[in-house]
């Protein structure tokens, strides 16, 4: 089964094409990407969160599917790393820009999420993960019932749980799930849990990831003689590129730089993409089914389901300043933030300490 068709189309379709996207991507977001009307094809790309039948036609059955964005699933270790930024090798960057997204007004709750648990393999990590982005999903979980959404937000509005939200999430698993009354919620986070573990794609995703081996503030190094500018890097911390603790870097050749640059391209691709796993009961075992299956013991309920991973888009080479200004905001509001944190503690709190002060100062 093809997952993509090229098709031609006019300037006209696409200009109307963005104008219904407009209305639908978030606020924050809405400037962030455009349709170019100078294209002549588009892909039409198969919908993840629906089970399609043979002809295409969906079927009558009820399907849930589940949007997660991991983040990135491990520390980095690249001896690249300032040590005034030492802090990224303790605490995961997904943690640290919930601090800036807070100081920002983007958010306002601290998640607690952390993507260590959901890579970390083991069922408890995984279950702990997938608890912490139903209570707090953000723009980080989202759920859908044959292909719209009844949880989550699009903007990072629906940060906890409300009555409102949380009724139409009940109200769609209840069609999907045969439970007792009450108990739906805990067996479809129990079914996430299984599935993602049995998947294997989060083992797939950390090996994209570790593909930047350097960081950041090693492949901003490598990308400045790519393009051939001079090292902006370099320049600010005073640093001699052929003698200076970068030199490494600036010495390799063309070839090395530009895979180092591609690498990290490709990995933070993947530290920004969605997994998609769509569910729905299997009516009998005697049919055969060409999905993957998982069975949730406690109820007794197969289903099938399908997992793959969406927003793919390769990240483009003219952002990497950008990348490594961001990163380096994102330290150093955490980084502030902790210090705050341990005057109002009197030296108390650590670098791994609570971030209640933080909240409340900016709540």
């Amino acid at each position: 089964m093809l997952m993509q068709i090229r098709i031609l189309v006019s300037r006209e379709f696409l200009k109307a094409v963005e104008n219904k996207v407009l209305l639908q991507r978030p606020t924050l977001r809405v400037d962030a990407a455009k349709v170019n009307p100078l294209c002549d094809s588009v892909l039409v790309i198969a919908d993840h969160s629906i089970f399609p039948s043979v002809r295409g036609i969906l079927k009558e059955d009820f399907c849930l599917s589940v949007e997660i964005k991991p983040k990135g699933g491990f520390l980095p270790t690249s001896d690249f790393i300032d040590e005034e930024n030492a802090v990224k090798k303790r605490i995961t960057r997904f943690k640290m820009h919930q601090a800036l997204k807070l100081h920002d007004g983007v958010i306002s709750q601290i998640s607690k999420y952390d993507p260590l648990d959901l890579f970390s393999g083991s069922k408890d990590g995984v279950q702990n993960a997938i608890k912490c982005l139903f209570l707090t999903p953000q723009n980080n979980f989202r759920v859908f019932l044959n292909g719209s959404l009844i949880f989550g937000g699009m903007d990072g509005a629906a940060e906890c749980v409300s009555y409102t939200v949380d009724q139409a999430f009940q109200d769609g698993i209840k069609r999907v799930i045969v439970a007792k009354d009450g108990m739906h919620s805990k067996y479809f986070l129990e079914l996430v849990t299984e599935t993602v573990m049995k998947s294997g794609l989060l083992n797939q995703l950390l090996e994209v990831q570790k593909l930047d081996s350097i960081d950041i503030e090693g492949a901003i190094h490598a990308y400045y003689d790519f393009v051939s500018l001079p090292c902006m890097v370099c320049r600010k911390k005073s640093e001699n590129k052929l003698s200076g603790r970068y030199s490494p870097i600036h010495s390799m050749s063309k070839d090395e730089k530009l895979k180092l640059v591609r690498n990290y391209l490709i990995s933070a691709t993947g530290k920004d993409l969605s997994m998609m796993i769509s569910f729905r009961p299997r009516k009998s075992m005697d049919v055969e089914s060409p999905h993957r299956s998982v069975l949730l013991k406690e109820i007794n309920q197969t289903f099938d389901y399908k997992a793959s991973f969406i927003d793919l888009d390769m990240k483009p080479l003219k952002k990497m300043e950008y990348y490594y200004e961001l990163d380096q905001q994102i330290v150093s509001c955490y980084v502030q933030m902790v210090k705050d944190d341990e005057a109002i503690q009197n030296g108390v709190v650590g670098i791994d300490g609570s971030l209640n002060s933080y909240i409340a100062k900016w709540k």
